[in-house]
């Protein structure tokens, strides 16, 4: 006696391990959720990123976040920014140009010709820039960004 022919057609949608995150909050989960999208290794994203492996599974598993000088890799990795871009008061502006071209405080700082401290007063709003700093930074802010 013969068995009938079994088919077996797997309609089932593509599944991701209990650790993908469908929706990302932090930079970390966005680039995880990036990297098994693109079914990527960590080492494999380390090596576009510049960075140890070690630094990719501390970012996605939230155990230290990226410094501001990886922000423009990684956005260029994920294709979109990770974080809110605020630019309605110049202290968003700030911070927005600073995030997108990847300027630490001190960074930014030296094209201003002022303190990093003083830059962070400025995010912070305590305290606002001089006439001849808002020019500066007008000039700045609206030109392309750094690459």
């Amino acid at each position: 006696m013969a068995l009938p022919c079994l088919r077996y057609r797997n309609n089932s949608a593509r599944r991701f391990p209990l650790s993908y995150p469908s929706t990302p909050t932090t930079i970390g989960e966005h680039i995880r959720k990036k990297r098994m999208d693109l079914g990527l290794l960590q080492t494999d994203v380390a090596q576009q990123l510049y960075v140890s492996a070690d630094c990719v599974s501390y970012w996605e598993n939230n155990r230290s976040t990226p410094q501001i000088n990886y922000y423009p890799s990684i956005i260029s990795f994920l294709g979109y920014s990770p974080f809110e871009i605020k630019t309605n008061t110049l202290s968003e502006k700030i911070v927005a140009y600073r995030c997108l071209n990847g300027l630490s405080y001190k960074a930014f700082g030296r094209l201003l010709g002022v303190d990093a401290s003083t830059i962070r007063c400025w995010e912070i709003g305590r305290g606002t820039p001089n006439k001849e700093k808002i020019k500066k930074l007008e000039v700045l802010l609206t030109t392309k960004p750094l690459d």
